[in-house]
C-alpha cells in the first residue's frame, strides 16, 4: 500500500503519474517512486523517501520520459521506509511491479527464488512479484499469462501493476482484495487504486472485480478472470470534477474539513427524510420489507467507524428495542460467532476498502444473516458493491487522514438506520416524527458549535507540554470521548485514553495527578448529575479538568476547571454535536506542537492490508 498509478500513452507519462500520485497523497505514505520505458533511454526508474514532491524534484533533475509507466506511494508493511524498499521493484532490469496489500507466503517464495540465483535488494514481499513475473514470463513467453501463473503462486491480498521491456506497449495489471481501477482515454488508458488520481485525464472508468487481471496498451483494455462482459457496458462515468487539492483559506485540509460538516450532514440527510421520517429507499430497493425481518443488528468496523458503531448500538437497542452488538472487524473475522435469527450486518467504512471490515462481510456465511448493509463515502467500492444494501455517506473527498467529516456523516447516517429499523419495530409515529425533526436541525447546531473555535484555540494551548490526557463520557458520549482521545493521538501523538466516567474508581484515578488534563464530555442528559460526581473524583485528586457542558447545566466555574459552554441540542443528536469540539482542540493541539497535521506519521487513509 498506498497507491497506485500507471498509463499507457502516446506521450510523455511522467506528468501523469506524478500528478496521479499527488493526488493520493491523503492516504498517508512514506515513500514514492515511479518507472517508466522508452526505446531509446530503456527502463528509467527513481525512488524517493518523504513526499511527492521529493519525487517531483529528483524528475526535474533527471528528467524521466517515455510513454508507459507506472508510480506508487508506499506505506511500510514490510521493511522501514527506505529508497531500497520503495516501490516500483524491480527483476534483472526488465519487469517493474508496484503493488498494494500483502503477500503472506513471501518468505518461502524468497527462498525459492534465491535458490534460483534471484537477487533481492530489499526487505518487501512486493520485490518476490516481480522476480516471479520474470520467471514466469520467461518460461511462457507472454506477460499476461506469466502475470496470472504468478497469481497463482501468490497467498493474500494485492493490486499490481506490472511492466515488462520485453512488451513495451502493454502494462498488466491485477487484484485481489486490495482495489483497482481502469482510466479509459483516447489512445491511452490508465490503471490507479483510486479514481481521484485519474481525474485530470479522464472521467471513464471500469471498476474491476476481485479475481481479474486486466491487460492495457494504447488502444485495448482486455479483463479476463471475471464476468465475460464488454468492458463498455461496464464503464461508469463519473461527472464530479473538484480539485481537492484547493484548502482554500484554511491552513489544513483537517480544519477545512471539520468546518465543512454542516453541510456534509445537510448533503447525507437531503433527500433522504421528510417532516416525519426517513425513507425506507433510501437504503435500496426492498430495504423496508427487510427491515421489517430484522431481530437482531450486527455492526462491524474499524477505527473511528466502529467508535460511530458503539453510538449506534445504544440508539439501536432505546429505539428498535433489537440486541445490537458490536464488533472490530479484525476479531470478529478470526472467532467462531454466534449469529441470532435475521441478523443485519451493518459494515462502515469510509473508503470501502478497509481490508479486515470487507474480511467480516466476505465471511458472514451464516444462515441467520438475513442480509447486508454498508455505509460508506466512495461509490463502487468493494464494500458497497458486495453488500446487499447500501447507504452512501455524502461526506465528499476527504483527505485528511484523521477522520472528520466522515465520523459525523456516519454518525447521521446510522440514526437514520435506526429511525428506519424502529418504523418497521415498534417506534411510534410521534418518536419517530420527533428524532427525524432532532437529525434534521442537526446542521444548525453545528454551526453554532463551530462559532466557539476560538475558545478551544485557547484551552488547547494548556495541552501543548503535557504528555497523557484523560477523556471522559457517560452512555453515547462515551464512544465521543474514544474519538476525541484517538484524534488527539493520531494528529498532535500525545497519549490519550479514554473512559466510561463511571470506570474511573476501578483504576484510571491512580493516573491522576496535577499534570494530567481531564476532558469530559457533558451534555445535559439524563446521566450529567452522575458524571458530575464522577468529576469530583477528579478534582480530589488535584486533577485539571476540561469540561465540555450543556449551557444550561450550571457547571461552576472554579480554579482547576475550565468549562466551554455548547449550546443546547437534542440528547439524541449530541453525540455528532460533541464530537466537532474534541476534533477542533486535537487540531489545535497538533498545530501547537508543529505536527504533519494532515499526513500524520505511521497512519495510511486507506488501510487495505491487514
Amino acid at each position: 500500500m498506498c497507491g497506485i498509478v500507471g498509463a499507457v500513452t502516446q506521450r510523455n507519462v511522467t506528468g501523469i503519474l506524478l500528478e496521479g500520485l499527488q493526488r493520493l497523497e491523503y492516504r498517508g505514505y512514506d515513500s514514492a517512486g515511479l518507472a517508466v520505458f522508452d526505446e531509446q533511454a530503456g527502463l528509467q526508474r527513481i525512488r524517493r523517501v518523504g513526499k511527492v514532491g521529493e519525487l517531483r524534484d529528483a524528475c526535474s533533475t533527471l528528467n524521466p520520459a517515455g510513454n508507459i509507466g507506472i508510480a506508487h506511494t508506499r506505506w511500510a508493511t514490510h521493511g522501514k521506509p527506505t529508497e531500497e524498499n520503495a516501490h516500483p521493484h524491480m527483476s534483472r532490469d526488465k519487469v517493474c511491479v508496484v503493488h498494494n496489500g500483502i503477500v503472506e507466503n513471501h518468505e518461502d517464495l524468497r527462498t525459492m527464488l534465491k535458490a534460483k540465483d534471484y537477487e533481492f535488494t530489499s526487505e518487501t514481499d512486493t520485490e518476490v512479484i516481480a522476480h516471479l513475473v520474470f520467471d514466469e514470463v520467461a518460461k511462457c513467453g507472454d506477460l499476461r499469462n506469466g502475470v496470472e501463473n504468478t497469481l497463482a503462486l501468490l497467498e493474500g491480498a494485492y493490486a499490481i501493476a506490472v511492466q515488462h521491456t520485453d512488451f513495451p506497449d502493454t502494462l498488466v495489471a491485477a487484484r485481489i482484495g486490495s482495489p483497482l481501477v481502469i482510466g479509459l482515454g483516447i489512445g491511452e488508458n490508465y490503471v490507479a487504486s483510486d479514481p481521484q488520481a485519474l481525474r485530470p485525464v479522464t472521467d471513464r472508468f471500469v471498476f474491476l472485480e476481485e479475481g481479474e487481471v486486466v491487460e492495457l496498451t494504447c488502444n485495448s483494455v482486455k479483463i479476463t478472470g471475471g464476468k465475460d462482459v464488454s468492458v463498455s457496458s461496464r464503464t461508469v462515468t463519473l461527472e464530479e470534477r473538484r480539485d481537492v487539492g484547493d484548502k482554500g483559506n484554511y491552513r489544513h485540509y483537517m480544519l477545512k474539513e471539520i468546518y465543512e460538516q454542516p453541510d456534509t450532514v445537510r448533503q447525507t440527510l437531503q433527500g433522504r427524510i421528510t417532516e416525519r421520517h426517513v425513507l425506507d429507499n433510501a437504503f435500496g430497493a426492498g430495504a423496508g420489507e427487510m427491515f421489517a425481518q430484522v431481530r437482531a443488528v450486527q455492526i462491524v468496523a474499524c477505527g473511528s467507524s466502529f467508535y460511530t458503531g458503539l453510538v449506534a448500538r445504544y440508539w439501536v437497542e432505546q429505539y428498535t428495542g433489537l440486541p445490537c452488538s458490536v464488533e472490530i472487524a479484525s476479531e470478529l473475522r478470526y472467532r467462531k460467532v454466534a449469529v441470532l435469527k435475521n441478523t443485519l450486518l451493518v459494515t462502515i467504512s469510509q473508503s470501502g476498502e478497509t481490508a479486515d471490515t470487507l474480511a467480516a462481510l466476505r465471511n458472514a456465511t451464516h444462515d441467520n444473516y438475513l442480509a447486508s448493509l454498508c455505509l460508506c463515502n466512495v461509490p463502487n467500492s468493494s464494500l458497497v458493491r458486495e453488500s446487499d444494501f447500501c447507504l452512501m455517506i455524502q461526506a465528499g473527498i476527504e483527505i485528511c487522514v484523521a477522520s472528520t467529516k466522515a465520523f459525523t456523516n456516519q454518525l447521521a447516517d446510522l440514526l437514520l438506520l435506526v429511525i428506519a429499523l424502529g418504523k418497521h419495530n415498534g417506534l411510534s409515529e410521534n418518536d419517530q416524527q420527533e428524532l427525524t425533526r432532532a437529525l434534521a436541525g442537526t446542521p444548525d447546531v453545528l454551526e453554532q458549535v463551530l462559532q466557539l473555535d476560538k475558545s478551544i484555540e485557547k484551552i488547547a494551548e494548556r495541552f501543548v507540554e503535557k504528555s497523557h490526557a484523560l477523556f471522559l463520557g457517560r452512555g453515547t458520549h462515551y464512544p465521543i470521548a474514544l474519538e476525541g482521545a484517538l484524534k488527539l493521538k493520531e494528529i498532535s501523538y500525545i497519549h490519550a485514553e479514554g473512559y466510561p466516567a463511571g470506570e474511573l474508581k476501578h483504576g484510571p484515578l491512580a493516573l491522576v495527578d496535577d499534570d494530567m488534563p481531564v476532558v469530559a464530555v457533558a451534555p445535559g442528559d439524563e446521566l450529567l448529575e452522575k458524571l458530575k460526581s464522577n468529576l469530583q473524583e477528579v478534582k480530589a485528586r488535584g486533577g485539571e479538568l476540561f469540561i465540555f457542558a450543556d449551557e444550561n447545566s450550571q457547571f461552576p466555574e472554579e480554579p482547576g476547571t475550565t468549562i466551554l459552554r455548547m449550546p443546547h441540542c437534542e440528547n439524541v443528536i449530541s453525540p455528532i454535536v460533541y464530537t466537532i469540539p474534541m476534533q477542533l482542540l486535537a487540531y489545535h493541539v497538533a498545530v501547537f506542537k508543529g505536527t504533519d497535521v494532515d499526513q500524520p506519521r505511521n497512519l495510511a487513509k486507506s488501510v487495505t492490508v491487514e
